[in-house]
């Protein structure tokens, strides 16, 4: 299988590669030490991969538009302790529905601040505390044994100034110092910082570090402590190949690429989402296709819109975050008017057929306010003004707010921020029990019902972030720990409290969370990709069609009408079991949901 692989793809991949480093007068060196790695790859492979790898190089296999997949994103030290304590779980998951994990990055990395894990040291090694790589792959025998699939992250735009390349380049060995961008005059870092975008502005001005003992300056985008990649040299690619087919190997279904966005640089750019940069992610999907075919590609491209979908496509990546549709579900429980996020949605939501959404409400980074000011102000909306309520309105700052979020990374220049919180604490359940107020825990489980609902009959892969299924509250405990009271984002990664018995409220929210999940299952229509968006007068409601099931949301705590011409006579709400037989207008209570079919057998 592997030579037909390497036949059907190899003019394809030596293409880009000839884009990227054609000029060299080692190219076909590259080449051919490249066709070594992917053969030794595709040999180490256990048999279990090789028959998935059949099954997706045969294209029978679109397991992720299915709607049998619901996914959840987890650390393993929060969740369950350790690798091996991890596999104990499985039933937990099963009995949830979860059948796509993605743990959190859980390579070694620096002790104290690590980015959560995102600064690599070394890719071929598992945290001490965490276990090893054996229990690694253990944990993916056992997952793949229920039917579960395993997603890491591929962090390959830098590594911690602590991998072994990064500690050599300190030693002033050229070969690893060309690992990076390394430079000795600050005209020249001035003269790429002269356009580039601030990531963390509180933590360092410009993108760029000075190393003191070395007197020399290197690139970092994110923290001073990652070290951006220099893909402009093929031995990084290649190198990085390596890397990148050995965590393959160890049974993993998805690579989520960090950062992809940032991996390619040019001289007078922004140094974001570069044409270069999509051929160096395709050069990365050519080589998993010949090695291991049943790899995916998940895009973590955290960018202005349109860039977003760039990325979407089976030559880079299958899978995409829809930051989009996470930033503006927020956005909207804020202003409950759904205008934005209708027409952003209607514009922005289609993406070639055989790739799907990945679609959430919370994860473990912050929340970036990603929506298109061209969106907004085609509706009368300034984009910089309406940033700037959302932010005010999520760090509990606006009046009336029913909010309890953090601050993350405020620009002092700009004055953009980022906000964070569990999904509990932003809707307002954290603000309930605070007052000990019947009414506003009434509205905030309403609000959090609604959420899910909404999010799970869309098309794609509903992904849940781990302790939000319980609608946990923030742990503002990280302020007291020296490597996390810098990082706001801590306030929402918590370990999972497994004895803890859950309130009324937070059951009423996990028994809901749990019935849709199975609701979503059970229903064919909900899987694939197809969906329409419908124009509603009452700028609450958003309404759209999964085939013969109708969606309407009320995303306001007040009752709302709703008129759509287009619904079957009869229908059936799969939420309630109700008929209702009057198409052409129906009220809604506040915050609520209705997926109505139009089969009245179910």
């Amino acid at each position: 299988m592997y030579n037909t692989q390497f036949e059907q793809n190899m003019a394809n991949l030596t293409e880009l590669l000839f884009s990227l480093y054609g000029k060299r007068w080692d190219f076909y060196q590259i080449l051919n030490r490249l066709e070594k790695i992917m053969s030794d790859a595709n040999k180490a492979r256990d048999k279990s991969l090789l028959r998935l790898d059949k099954e997706a190089a045969d294209g029978k296999n679109l397991w992720y538009q299915s709607e049998k997949t619901v996914g959840m994103m987890l650390y393993v030290d929060l969740f369950a302790g350790n690798l091996r304590a991890l596999v104990e779980k499985i039933p937990y998951f099963e009995e949830l529905g979860v059948n796509y994990v993605h743990l959190m990055p859980l390579f070694d990395c620096p002790k104290g601040e690590n980015d959560g894990g995102y600064a690599i040291s070394s890719y071929r090694k598992v945290q001490p505390r965490l276990g090893t790589i054996e229990d690694l792959k253990f944990v993916a025998e056992e997952f793949h044994k229920k039917g579960i699939r395993l997603v890491l992250d591929f962090v390959f735009n830098h590594t911690s100034d602590e991998h072994e390349w990064a500690l050599k380049a300190k030693k002033g060995e050229e070969k690893y110092m060309n690992y990076y961008y390394m430079y000795k005059d600050k005209a020249e870092v001035d003269d790429w910082n002269r356009n580039l975008r601030e990531i963390f502005p509180t933590v360092r001005r410009g993108s760029f570090t000075y190393l003191e003992k070395q007197d020399i300056w290197v690139w970092t985008t994110f923290n001073s402590f990652q070290w951006d990649l220099n893909y402009s040299n093929p031995e990084v690619f290649l190198a990085m190949c390596e890397e990148m087919l050995a965590i393959a190997n160890l049974g993993v279904d998805v690579l989520r690429l960090d950062a992809l966005a940032f991996v390619w640089k040019e001289k007078g750019t922004v140094c974001e989402s570069l044409p270069k940069a999509h051929t160096l992610i395709k050069a990365f999907q050519y080589v998993a296709r010949i090695a291991c075919p049943s790899l995916v590609f998940k895009s973590e491209a955290i960018v202005h819109p349109d860039q977003v979908v760039q990325y979407i496509h089976k030559d880079e990546c299958a899978l995409s975050y829809n930051p989009l549709q996470m930033a503006l579900l927020w956005s909207t429980v804020a202003t409950r008017d759904t205008r934005l996020l209708n027409l952003s949605l209607k514009k922005r939501w289609y993406i070639p057929g055989d790739c799907t959404w990945v679609n959430y409400i919370r994860c473990h980074d912050d929340i970036g306010w990603t929506f298109s000011d061209e969106d907004s102000s085609s509706l009368g909306i300034n984009g910089f003004a309406h940033r700037q309520f959302l932010n005010r309105f999520f760090t509990g700052r606006y009046e009336g707010t029913f909010a309890a979020g953090e601050p993350f990374q405020l620009n002092p220049t700009t004055g953009d921020c980022r906000i964070c919180g569990t999904m509990a604490s932003l809707a307002g359940l954290e603000q309930a029990e605070t007052f000990n107020n019947e009414l506003l825990e009434k509205m905030a489980v309403a609000r959090l019902k609604m959420m899910y609902a909404f999010l799970f009959a869309l098309p794609g892969i509903p992904l849940l972030y781990a302790n939000d299924e319980k609608a946990v509250f923030n742990d503002y405990s990280y302020r007291e720990r020296d490597e996390q009271k810098e990082d706001s984002r801590w306030v929402h990664r918590i370990k999972t409290d497994w004895k803890a018995k859950l309130l009324a409220p937070q059951k009423e929210v996990n028994e809901f969370l749990k019935k849709v999940i199975k609701l979503r299952k059970q229903e064919k229509m909900l899987g694939g990709t197809e969906i329409a968006f419908y124009d509603v007068q009452d700028p609450a409601v958003f309404a759209f069609r999964r085939g013969t099931i109708h969606v309407v949301v009320n995303f306001s705590e007040r009752p709302a009408n709703v008129k759509i011409d287009a619904w079957a006579k009869e229908s059936k709400d799969l939420l309630t079991g109700k008929t209702y037989e009057n198409y052409f207008s129906q009220q809604l209570g506040p915050y609520e949901v209705r997926w109505l079919s139009e089969d009245l057998s179910k």
